[in-house]
């Protein structure tokens, strides 16, 4: 994981630094206060940045080959443009910025606020694209969020992974930890904005879920539970599409691939704290790091809902 700050009164270096970190980027008028503060936290495939410019700033950016969101926290972000599109965004807004292959450009005017970027190819782990409309990867089709409470979804998802993931470079290091957090970061971005992918199950999907396939994918969770696991993955080893997989799972076992993965991961955590010794340092948030849980408080509660106590009691009463 790769983690940096700039904190600067300089326009020049200000300039230089943005560039470098996105793209070609000009400050423009003249600033009263020229702060800029940033701080990047970033994975191979997934970076959050919170930035707070105390000036105006005009931008226009090269393609960025990244799902680029936006989160305002203060201030505003003016005459943003791209093709077929011409917005302005202010406090509360939450946006996708712009396609990963389209050049962009606006004007940011005093603001706080987050960008996060991901690999387009995350959206393709969680859902496939419909052939018929839109063939190729999934992607966004629209920049606005379906409703006010998917938009509210989305931020969480952000925050979570800014504040409980990646505020932790150990964990963040994590391969099960920084899996399903740009899975689960995919899914909700996907729940939030218009896209192609194709949700509901074809007939073909359909007549693929059969408890064969089912079988097949389960053996795999349990085969690769300790390894960072996809839904594509998944999908793949039981030979049908990531559409008849969820399908399979709601329809047979009334979960999701996700949900049934964490469940397995779960129980394996839970055997890990009954054979451990806390005697050699073994602690709850070890193990849970270990399989994939980045909250401490999230895994108890899960552990408790399965299993009737807490964990730690597990640890030091097994």
């Amino acid at each position: 994981m790769q983690t940096l700050t700039f904190d600067s009164d300089d326009l020049d270096l200000t300039e230089d630094f943005l560039s470098r970190a996105y793209a070609r980027m000009r400050i423009g008028g003249s600033p009263v206060g020229s702060r800029a503060r940033v701080r990047r936290s970033a994975t191979p495939s997934l970076s959050v940045d919170e930035l707070a410019l105390d000036f105006d700033m005009s931008y226009a950016v090269t393609p960025l080959g990244r799902i680029c969101l936006c989160v305002v926290h203060d201030g505003t972000i003016e005459d943003h443009v791209y093709p077929g599109v011409q917005d302005s965004f202010g406090p509360g807004d939450v946006v996708s910025f712009v396609p990963p292959d389209q050049a962009y450009a606006g004007v940011v005017r005093a603001a706080r606020y987050n960008i996060t970027m991901l690999d387009p190819a995350l959206l393709d782990q969680v859902a496939t694209a419909a052939p018929t409309a839109h063939p190729g990867p999934v992607r966004l089709t629209g920049h606005r969020p379906h409703s006010p409470a998917a938009a509210d979804r989305l931020r969480g998802a952000i925050a979570y992974l800014r504040d409980h993931v990646l505020a932790d470079p150990d964990l963040a290091d994590q391969p099960l930890v920084a899996s399903t957090a740009a899975q689960h970061l995919a899914a909700t971005v996907l729940a939030t904005f218009p896209n192609s992918a194709l949700t509901d199950p074809t007939g073909s999907d359909r007549a693929d879920a059969h408890p064969a396939a089912l079988r097949r994918a389960l053996t795999y969770i349990d085969d690769h539970a300790d390894e960072p696991v996809t839904v594509a993955e998944i999908a793949a080893a039981a030979h049908i599409t990531v559409r008849a997989l969820q399908y399979a799972f709601r329809r047979h076992l009334d979960t999701t691939p996700l949900a049934h993965l964490r469940r397995v991961r779960l129980a394996h955590a839970h055997h890990e704290l009954l054979a451990a010794d806390p005697r050699d340092g073994t602690t709850v948030t070890q193990v849970a790091v270990r399989w994939g849980f980045a909250h401490p408080g999230r895994f108890a509660a899960l552990y408790r809902a399965a299993y009737g106590r807490s964990p730690h009691r597990t640890l030091v009463e097994p």
